[in-house]
């Protein structure tokens, strides 16, 4: 472990059965508006919506909606958002629905009274909140993103085709979130596989990097031996509450900062997957898992050592020649993957060669993991991840 830091996560978390309760809690603190923001409505058809309006008025709070937040949430979806924070002088934003609408929230809460262009500033420049933040809880229905617990915000402007996440500092981490399982279960298998990928990219961006003896990547192990456990039941019978509640816990430890301390990280899977977004709109997830596979072999020279320790002590591929065991721990990784249902390839999510250009220009190139891709290189990847490109 060579790596110092400050480490800091302020968001309160109510986990389990009956955790809406937590509402109860947290709401008297705030002032009386509250912009209630979720997604296409599927909280309405599931009873979610009308359990945290109760609890809303209970609590004397005047709402305001900001429905239709899509799956990736766009910069004009933003400034409507922002509107209507300004229109209700809202004191408290609560996101229902998945991490789109998390992240969309945090976008919102930052910009209210910001008098710069919020693009330009906060995913272009990068720039740190300099002006007031309105204060975001969570009620989470989705699990993947865990945005409940961390600063991220991916947005997406669809005119300059780029999807672009800012992570904020820990003054805009939702400051409570509540995590029912049960809340998951309605939830579709292609969204529920979708997000458990993104649960293990997540996990995977951070383990694949450094060469230390890091205890962040014992805890990664551990993270990503249960998510395996959890999905392969949860695929079989989504109503298993233990592998759900598993897998929602999970997700808010691979991205709640925990296990990046001490460490550089990689993201380059995520850059590549926003890239495809940007020019498909495609679920997240399944763009992360149509690229995985060939960035991992691209990268696997480079780290062959912490690929062949992922393969035997996640895997448990036994110990033998470094390269050959690590190569045969991404291949059993390649058959859960597909074994789950997940997008392998870009044909599968919308894209297109005519795309491609467009793809490797949006791509932003990180430089914490075991190599700094070259445009050509990225190129090759989205190549590979043309599933005729395998054939």
């Amino acid at each position: 472990m060579i790596g110092n830091f400050t480490y800091c996560n302020p968001t309160k978390l109510y986990f389990g059965k009956g955790a809406l309760a937590g509402l109860d809690e947290e709401l008297p603190k705030y002032g009386k508006n509250v912009l209630l923001v979720y997604g296409g409505g599927s909280i309405k058809r599931n009873g979610v919506y009308e359990k945290v309006l109760a609890r809303l008025k209970a609590n004397g709070k005047t709402v305001f909606e900001d429905g239709g937040v899509m799956p990736n949430p766009t910069i004009d979806k933003v400034k409507e958002g922002v509107a209507r924070a300004k229109a209700a002088n809202a004191d408290l934003i609560l996101a229902v629905g998945g991490g789109s609408v998390c992240d969309y929230a945090k976008a919102v809460s930052v910009s209210v009274h910001c008098d710069e262009d919020i693009w330009e500033k906060y995913f272009i420049r990068f720039d740190d909140v300099s002006c007031e933040v309105v204060p975001v809880g969570c009620v989470l229905t989705m699990v993947g993103t865990g945005s409940e617990m961390n600063g991220g915000s991916v947005i997406t402007n669809p005119a300059q085709k780029l999807k672009i996440g800012h992570v904020f500092g820990e003054n805009v981490f939702p400051k409570f979130s509540v995590l029912d399982p049960e809340f998951t279960f309605t939830l579709p298998k292609y969204q529920m596989v979708s997000g458990i990928y993104d649960i293990m990219s997540h996990i995977l961006e951070q383990y694949f990097s450094g060469t230390d003896d890091n205890t962040s990547d014992y805890i990664a192990e551990g993270l990503l031996r249960s998510l395996i456990h959890s999905a392969d039941i949860a695929v079989e019978n989504p109503l298993d509450y233990e592998a759900r509640s598993n897998i929602m816990w999970t997700a808010t430890w691979a991205l709640n900062t925990l296990i990046a301390k001490g460490k550089t990280t990689d993201w380059m899977v995520h850059m590549l997957g926003q890239a495809v977004g940007a020019h498909t709109n495609a679920t997240h997830g399944m763009t992360l898992s149509a690229v995985s596979m060939p960035y991992y072999r691209h990268i696997l020279p480079y780290g062959v050592e912490k690929f062949a320790r992922y393969a035997q002590n996640v895997w448990g591929v036994p110990a033998g020649d470094p390269e050959t065991t690590a190569r045969a721990g991404l291949a059993r990784m390649e058959a859960w993957m597909r074994k789950l249902g997940l997008a392998m390839d870009l044909t599968e999510l919308g894209a297109t060669r005519e795309m491609l250009d467009g793809m490797v220009q949006s791509t932003l190139i990180m430089d914490g993991g075991y190599k700094i891709l070259e445009k050509a290189e990225i190129r090759a990847i989205f190549e590979e991840s043309f599933g005729e490109a395998r054939a």
